[in-house]
């Protein structure tokens, strides 16, 4: 289920308290509780529309005043008593001792009462004391077709494990703790979902582990000076479910929200997200940065750019508009377009050039070339069905060049990306005509087809997003106009290491660090961490130009892709003769990234 909506807004059950905080031996009186954490960090994240659900005092002042003014806290209206009021206290080792001090009436909020009366949109339910009345929430609002996102606590999980994995399996999206995790799962290595639904598991530290299906992936924390760590966790998952409303992929939700609990650790209490201050981020590699400068030059010259177009994804490697089973082509070759290169002793060596059909061809139109030929000799092959089923020897019979044999480097990764996609689709039960169906049924088709695709394999593995965009811009461009275009709404970039290599040689990504700029030059492979801080950098010069042009992203994409042929691997560019010469930072000797990834 998609929640990404332009207009969407969340709704938090679960309330506020009074909480007593000894932090270093002192005493401070402070605004708590799981709902307020989360909703406050909703909307320090960005999301305008955040709903409280929660008993409210009257009169309301002191500790949450500040915060309700951020919030449309909603909620039967209660004497200032009736506001659970917690004494909490942390060990050297930082074990927390909670004692209840009154335990105020949000016991009373009652599932039958509430939902009815809640705004349009996502619902986050928080832990509400007993597990089995935060289980009714959830299955009452399943029953109404709503997107629904809860959390747990410690001694809720080891005293009714049963009815929390209840609601693990109930709820769209599930947030929880190593510890709690080890409860609920035996450990992190046993962790997995259903497909179509998330998992985050905060680590402390190690940051948080994201979960789609069969596939996880490690977000890094953001480092920071922890002064106290209550409603970490909390806020977590509301800038976690903010990125998500808007659009975003679950790992860049996941560093979203790290990024506001840095924030929330570094003062008492929620001290950090009641401030009228720009919404949270998280930063780029402080080895990398942006040249604002170049990047408004570029733009201003793509906007005066007239032969600077989208493309159709037509022509004679691809199927004619209107051919049947050209939805399951796109879906399962576009997944396939990473990878085109090889590597010798430690460094990039040559991309994949081979013959096929009399022709000599590069790596993305080798393969659809060979996806073309696939269409035409085994049209069922590309069903998810027939993708879920593929076998080694079937896939290098496809893949096949002129002399017989299969060219494309890492072939055992495009096969395991191939029976990824085909069960989860499989596992989701639908078709790519019924994906699109869905899409085109959302506020937002685009964001609607990425939010399915972060659950398919072979697309929902890149944080970025590149096969994923890259599907969305051929359904839209292609004459078939398969994925509805609503005004307002553009592809995310695209950025494959063409892209990288552009950005970096004209100047829009500069790099601060001589070491890292000499790896990048020497063409060595590089370690994760180096290549996503490049990609990221790169992904957000894209989003600016594109910003600052006017153009659509199909425009844009298409003007720096075709920068492979003016801005080649292998040999020196001729700057003098490019038409783009005279706002490029003309750094040749600059190359993208160089590590094996399935992500372009």
């Amino acid at each position: 289920m998609t929640i990404g909506s332009r207009d969407a807004g969340l709704t938090i059950i679960g309330g506020a308290s009074v909480d007593t905080l000894h932090v270093a031996g002192k005493p401070t009186r402070v605004a708590g509780g799981a709902g307020l954490y989360t909703a406050l960090a909703a909307h320090r994240a960005g999301l305008s529309k955040v709903t409280m659900i929660a008993p409210r005092p009257a009169p309301l002042a002191g500790e949450l005043a500040a915060a309700a003014e951020l919030l449309d806290w909603r909620g039967p209206e209660v004497a200032p008593d009736g506001v659970p009021h917690f004494d909490i206290s942390y060990d050297a080792e930082g074990r927390r001792t909670l004692d209840v001090v009154t335990a105020g009436r949000e016991a009373e909020l009652s599932p039958q009462m509430v939902v009815p009366t809640l705004p349009p949109g996502p619902v986050c339910v928080t832990p509400l004391t007993d597990p089995r009345r935060q289980l009714e929430f959830v299955r009452l609002l399943k029953a109404e077709g709503r997107w629904v996102a809860c959390g747990t606590y410690p001694c809720g999980v080891r005293e009714q494990t049963s009815t929390v994995q209840a609601i693990f399996e109930a709820a769209d999206a599930f947030f929880c703790n190593e510890e709690e995790a080890a409860s609920l799962f035996g450990g992190l290595e046993n962790a997995l979902t259903q497909a179509g639904k998330l998992l985050f598991v905060s680590r402390g530290k190690h940051g948080v582990r994201v979960f789609q299906g069969h596939h996880s992936t490690n977000v890094e924390a953001v480092p920071g000076a922890e002064a106290d760590p209550t409603g970490a966790g909390d806020a977590l998952c509301g800038g976690a479910l903010a990125a998500l409303v808007r659009g975003d992929h679950p790992v860049r939700a996941a560093r979203l929200g790290a990024a506001v609990a840095a924030q929330v650790v570094s003062d008492v209490g929620p001290t950090a997200l009641l401030p009228r201050a720009p919404q949270a981020t998280y930063p780029l590699d402080p080895r990398v940065a942006l040249d604002v400068d170049r990047i408004a030059i570029v733009s201003d010259w793509l906007a005066e750019a007239p032969q600077v177009v989208g493309f159709d994804f037509c022509g004679e490697m691809l199927p004619p508009p209107g051919e049947v089973g050209t939805l399951d082509f796109f879906f399962a070759q576009t997944l396939q377009q990473f990878g085109f290169w090889r590597h010798e002793q430690g460094r990039y060596d040559e991309p994949m050039i081979a013959p096929l059909a009399g022709s000599s061809r590069k790596g993305s139109d080798y393969l659809w070339a060979v996806y073309r030929r696939w269409m035409s000799e085994d049209r069922a092959g590309l069903a998810p069905l027939g993708q879920r089923d593929l076998r080694r020897e079937e896939l290098d019979s496809h893949y096949r060049s002129d002399d017989g044999h299969n060219p494309v480097p890492a072939a055992d990764l495009h096969l395991q990306q191939a029976r990824a996609y085909g069960r989860d689709m499989t596992a989701l039960g639908r078709s790519p005509a019924e994906v699109i169906e869905k899409a085109n049924a959302s506020r937002r088709p685009v964001v609607g087809l990425l939010q399915q695709l972060d659950h398919i394999g072979g697309y929902k593995e890149d944080p970025l997003r590149k096969k994923s965009a890259l599907l969305a811009l051929v359904l839209r461009q292609r004459p078939e106009r398969f994925l509805r275009s609503e005004a307002g709404e553009d592809v995310p970039p695209i950025v494959d290491y063409h892209i990288q290599r552009s950005c970096l040689r004209m100047g829009l990504v500069t790099i601060g660090d001589a070491g890292f700029e000499e790896r990048l030059k020497a063409r060595r492979l590089l370690e994760a961490r180096d290549e996503s801080a490049v990609r990221e950098a790169c992904y957000r010069a894209v989003e600016r130009v594109q910003q600052l042009s006017g153009k659509p992203m199909a425009a844009v994409d298409w003007f720096f892709f075709q920068n492979r042929r003016r801005c080649p691997e292998m040999t020196r560019p001729e700057c003098a003769t490019c038409e783009i010469e005279s706002v490029c930072a003309r750094k040749t000797e600059l190359f993208q990234p160089v590590m094996r990834t399935t992500f372009y």
